[in-house]
């Protein structure tokens, strides 16, 4: 079945093509986080309100909505830019003597009153993204992608929270821009949390910076110089997530800083989680391999290993081959366990920490993104073949998905961040969701 991670064919085929999907991708660096920042606030996309609830078209193409976050805060969100000055763009992109990067912000808000809702995607994204054109069997310029609001509140004051409101990074799969996780952060934050979703600069598809400035993807133009020779897929591979790693330490030293004033006033010191699909997910358990500042990390259907299928063996990244001491959660599209992924296996044996693994039945690699609420829209309103569906997001109810996601996220860092009870939903099977699957249930 087609999968995410393909998401960068643009043109290419071929193995190339399969490596880097087939790579929820991990990153090994160990830069020492000592860059300094420049930080500000990004220009706002003041677009009105899209309408809620089912799909409805505007114009002559089709808009799309999110499922509202379950938690009891309003959201508010805050775009920033910042600049690494210490580090030059390890991509050759840039004429700019250093790496920059956008992160979305997202709090539990107080009053939302004449804060209007944040676009899912600005203008230059969406129409990079309708570019594209990569979803099997989907006709992307019938989609108003620019016009998804998010349930986010542009620049809302925080709310008060109970013991202030933990941290949590997310980093999206290869190709991806951070706006394709806005389900989950959304969510997070209702609950409680502040998250920071970070755009990769250049291997993202498109990241729309202030002034309307957007900077493309150099991945498939890289995995064009790779070709079939194995040994600079993998060097390519180890590259991506070193980048992305290197990326999210940076976040990490900017932070407090980065925060609105308000938000960083809000926020809850100490413990910091972080979580990521696909590409993403493995960047997140590489990161908190390589920096203790990481609390807990979940990876949503990420490969641990420089391979360019889920089931070869070798090339095992150093959180595969080292394991983690701290809490981490995997959980898998139906079919990804610890028999079927070499490299989560690795890491299940060489780990001494708590750790759990879950999939879910008929889930897809998208089913983790906002993708498993837009594909069905798309597929109602424009009455496209049920195989289309299924070729996107699997055959797992969007409903049951996006709730079981949620859910179990929430309840592993309201464990490890929070020290909340989570009602045993991690310990093992549950009736609340028959569709999951536990791989193992260790001791805790």
């Amino acid at each position: 079945m087609p999968t995410r991670r393909t998401a960068l064919r643009s043109g290419l085929t071929g193995a190339a093509v399969t490596a880097l999907a087939a790579v929820p991708l991990a990153a090994l660096t160990a830069r020492p986080a000592s860059a300094t920042s420049g930080i500000g606030p990004a220009g706002g996309a003041g677009h009105a309100e899209a309408g809620r609830g089912s799909a409805h078209r505007g114009g002559d193409r089709l808009r799309l909505t999110l499922p509202a976050p379950t938690g009891p805060y309003a959201v508010g969100t805050r775009a920033v830019r910042l600049v690494d000055h210490a580090r030059p763009d390890p991509w050759g992109a840039s004429a700019r003597p250093y790496r920059e990067l956008m992160i979305s912000v997202r709090y539990p808000a107080g009053h939302v009153e004449g804060h209007p809702l944040a676009p899912q995607l600005l203008p230059g994204e969406a129409d990079e993204f309708a570019a594209l054109d990569y979803l099997p069997g989907i006709p992307a310029d019938r989609i108003d992608w620019a016009a998804t609001r998010t349930h986010a509140h542009q620049d809302a004051p925080p709310a008060r929270t109970v013991g202030g409101s933990p941290v949590v990074l997310y980093s999206p799969g290869a190709g991806d821009p951070r706006s394709f996780g806005t389900t989950l952060c959304d969510d997070l934050a209702s609950r409680g949390y502040t998250v920071v979703s970070i755009d990769h600069t250049y291997d993202a598809y498109a990241v729309q910076f202030p002034g309307e400035r957007v900077e493309k993807t150099v991945l498939p133009a890289e995995m064009a110089k790779a070709g079939s020779d194995p040994d600079r897929m993998v060097a390519l591979l180890e590259k991506v997530l070193a980048v992305r790693v290197a990326d999210t330490r940076f976040v990490l030293d900017a932070l407090p800083a980065a925060l609105p004033r308000a938000v960083r006033a809000a926020v809850r010191p100490g413990r910091v989680g972080m979580f990521g699909q696909s590409a993403g997910g493995f960047a997140a358990l590489q990161t908190m391999h390589d920096d203790r500042r990481i609390t807990a990390g979940a990876n949503l259907d990420g490969v641990l290993a420089y391979v360019q299928e889920d089931s070869d063996p070798g090339h095992l990244s150093s959180v595969a081959a080292d394991g983690l001491d701290r809490p981490f959660l995997l959980v898998g599209k139906d079919g990804d366990d610890l028999g079927t992924e070499p490299a989560w296996a690795a890491l299940w044996r060489h780990s001494t920490g708590w750790r759990r693994g879950l999939t879910l039945r008929g889930a897809a690699h998208a089913s983790y993104t906002d993708l498993e609420s837009l594909v069905p829209q798309i597929v109602a309103r424009l009455g496209l073949p049920a195989a289309v569906l299924e070729d996107n997001v699997g055959t797992l109810s969007p409903g049951r998905a996006i709730t079981a996601g949620r859910s179990y996220l929430a309840a592993f860092f309201d464990r490890w961040l929070r020290d909340g009870d989570d009602d045993g939903l991690l310990d093992g099977p549950s009736r609340r969701f028959p569709e999951a699957r536990f791989f193992d249930a260790p001791p805790r």
